[in-house]
């Protein structure tokens, strides 16, 4: 009679062989993760200067509402820029209202027609105060610089500012075309009566009959890049301004068609105009340039780890990042445990204040929990036996702007691989909500022109 077998290894446990002991995953987490000290901590932000020789860093966040979050990427974003040389920002919000902060952080002048940046709702997304604080460090810092060229600019990836968008095209062929201003006007006016709510024109854009807008915005953008170098020589900023409002609204006006089509297609145009977008940036600053990007988890981490790739045939940000510079390319996620969130119920509805449930059993989130490492830096690459581990789909939390925790398992976890879906993992144990940007929080002195102004 054979020898029985032995007990199968617990789950999320390391067999070696000749070892008996089986070591945890959280055991293994806790022997791997790198304690960071406190983020304003100078130590903090230099943990990260080993992917300093990146051409794009990739930052993400688990929640759009958590203040560590947006803290953490400041602080590494300041050091980038400072110490190694990057200077472009882009950030997962939208291009028109991005600019008008860049104006500002590069000491150009404000635009007459410019509306108050990031007005719309969710605006405690980038109107909280560590980003206003970022904001007023980043035109600091580009103020000591001799050379223009040099200064590090803030820039938008997003596409859903379409009312803005067109505003800003118009505006800059007002200047240097007024002709062509006419026929952009004239083409346009296609999406003029949706401009304040581009979801109503892809509800009409699915009524037998209505034409939609698509080839007046396509021919549009092909006449102003055909222009190019006779715009760009006269103001080369504006026109890549102007041509990427252009983009935008070729980008928004498909995208708001497709989106009640359901499926994939509109989350792929949207990530993949972010793609673009980034690219374009990097290629107007030189082969030299490079670039820091804060998104979300859900938009950086190679979608080909996640569920959204594996089942729903999703890409996004990080896998085409990937894909265009490999290696070149550092894929940062972030995750907390508990704590507060700064979200919605609803879209469109008014911000709260949320307590986040503590990670579920079987997450990713609870094995870091239970690391008993409060915050740390997981760099899986220094340890590949944990790479492998960390390769196999466990759920992970993702919180938008809508945080719902009563149906927090269908509406905020999803399958994910760690390992293949990031570089590096950010982790911050207990966390705390944004403070929106209020009155009381602006800086004294600052101009009327100042683009967080109320």
């Amino acid at each position: 009679m054979p020898p029985p077998r032995p007990p199968a290894a617990p789950p999320d446990t390391l067999q070696s062989a000749g070892v008996q002991a089986a070591t945890p995953l959280a055991e293994h987490i806790a022997q791997a993760a790198e304690p960071l000290p406190g983020i304003d901590d100078a130590a903090f932000a230099r943990a990260f200067d080993r992917f300093a020789d990146r051409r794009v860093v990739l930052l993400g966040e688990a929640s759009h509402g958590t203040s560590e979050f947006y803290r953490a990427r400041a602080a590494i974003t300041r050091r980038l820029i400072e110490e190694h040389g990057f200077t472009l920002v882009a950030v997962e919000a939208d291009w028109p209202d991005a600019a008008a902060v860049n104006r500002y952080v590069a000491h150009h002048a404000p635009r007459a027609e410019e509306a108050r940046a990031f007005h719309r709702f969710p605006d405690w997304m980038w109107r909280n105060t560590v980003v206003e604080g970022f904001v007023h460090w980043l035109r600091t810092h580009n103020a000591r610089l001799p050379d223009p060229a040099a200064r590090a600019g803030f820039y938008g990836l997003d596409l859903y500012n379409l009312r803005d968008a067109i505003a800003g095209v118009l505006a800059y062929l007002d200047r240097v075309d007024p002709q062509a201003a006419r026929v952009a006007r004239e083409r346009y006016g296609c999406l003029t009566p949706w401009q304040k709510d581009p979801a109503v024109y892809g509800r009409a854009a699915l009524t037998e009959g209505y034409a939609a807008c698509e080839e007046e915005v396509v021919t549009q953008l092909r006449d102003l890049l055909a222009h190019r170098l006779d715009y760009a020589a006269q103001d080369g900023e504006s026109f890549l301004d102007a041509a990427q409002n252009a983009r935008l609204i070729r980008a928004a006006e498909r995208y708001y068609r497709i989106m009640y089509y359901g499926g994939a297609e509109s989350w792929n145009l949207r990530d993949t105009h972010m793609f673009e977008t980034l690219s374009n940036l990097l290629a107007a600053r030189g082969p030299e340039a490079k670039a820091v990007v804060w998104a979300h988890n859900s938009h950086i981490g190679d979608a080909r780890a996640t569920e959204m790739g594996a089942l729903r045939g999703e890409l996004n940000l990080g896998q085409l990042c990937r894909e265009r510079w490999g290696d070149e390319a550092a894929l940062i996620g972030f995750g907390t445990n508990t704590g507060t969130v700064a979200a919605a119920s609803d879209w469109g509805g008014p911000m709260e204040v949320k307590r986040v449930r503590p990670a579920r059993a079987d997450s990713v989130e609870r094995l870091c929990h239970d690391s008993g490492v409060g915050r740390f830096l997981l760099d899986p690459r220094r340890d590949p036996a944990l790479a492998e581990r960390l390769a196999e789909a466990r759920l992970e939390r993702f919180i938008g702007v809508i945080y719902r925790p009563e149906s927090e398992l269908l509406s905020h976890y999803a399958d994910a691989a760690l390992s293949r879906q990031f570089d590096a993992w950010v982790w911050f144990d207990e966390t705390e909500a944004v403070t929106p940007l209020r009155a009381e929080h602006l800086r004294a002195g600052v101009p009327d022109t100042y683009p967080f102004g109320l």
